[in-house]
């Protein structure tokens, strides 16, 4: 099915990048051009009842991650229902590995885990339009930020409102710039498999951003600025751009959380 032209239509940034978790799934559903093993959730016998249980009380994260997800990717060769099924992986796994020393509640752990198990899924499909590796990228982007600041809420709560809602401001606007960040991102997904739909103006407007992103980068300083470099525009893995710089998986993704914030206060003085 065509869908219609939006070459003429004017590009909301903010609207881009908002997560809106009321969001339905209104796009076209693509028959899949190549059909992966949907992985299904494998309980087994020595799952205790707390992880059963766990697992079964927030089944309905999996259908609202699978439309927000959906709505993101409306033109990917993916339904809903192969979104569902990597989603119920994802919450089976995460009921499993739950720690609650961490102070973190489950179902706002289990949200992140769920969208991931989705991307890593949609990944799957091989080559995908270009746009579709953009969305994943920024999806992810902002879900590894936000995994950072829920344990850092959860470990340092604030002691007055008005440090209540400094955090938050400082939260979203760090979320909404590892979107876009994660949007504008290069590696070998984005550069070789084109999506016959872009729109001139917004590619003009992600070249700006970039560009943007780029002056900023020499600011930071250098561990902040090797790990993002290394991230989004060297093709590594947080993790291994990490270890690169010999730091630990949990100080990485702190350093990466704080590196965005950076980022978010320079743009914002631009």
């Amino acid at each position: 099915m065509n869908r219609p032209s939006s070459i003429n239509a004017p590009v909301d940034w903010n609207r881009k990048f908002r997560f809106l978790p009321s969001c339905p799934l209104t796009g076209p559903r693509l028959p899949s051009i190549v059909t992966p093993e949907v992985v299904q959730p494998r309980q087994t016998a020595v799952d205790p009842p707390e992880v059963l249980a766990r697992f079964h009380a927030q089944l309905d994260l999996v259908d609202l991650n699978a439309r927000q997800v959906g709505r993101r990717l409306a033109t990917a060769p993916v339904t809903l229902d192969d979104l569902r099924s990597f989603g119920r992986e994802g919450l089976l796994q995460a009921a499993r590995n739950f720690d609650e020393s961490r102070g973190v509640p489950f179902r706002r752990w289990a949200n992140l885990r769920i969208r991931g198990a989705m991307i890593d899924g949609v990944r799957q499909w091989g080559a995908l339009p270009r746009r579709i590796y953009r969305e994943l990228r920024a999806i992810a982007a902002a879900d590894r930020v936000q995994a950072t600041y829920d344990e850092e809420d959860a470990a340092n709560p604030t002691a007055t409102p008005q440090a209540a809602d400094e955090r938050v401001s400082s939260y979203l606007a760090g979320i909404a710039t590892a979107m876009a960040l994660g949007s504008v991102a290069t590696g070998p997904e984005t550069s070789d498999v084109a999506a016959p739909d872009d729109n001139p103006e917004e590619l003009a407007m992600t070249a700006e951003l970039l560009e943007r992103i780029k002056q900023v980068l020499p600011l930071l300083p250098d561990a902040e600025r090797a790990l993002v470099e290394r991230h989004y525009f060297a093709d590594e893995t947080l993790d291994q751009a990490a270890a690169s710089l010999g730091l630990s998986k949990s100080w990485g993704s702190r350093l990466h959380a704080r590196a965005i914030e950076a980022i978010a206060r320079h743009l914002r003085r631009a």
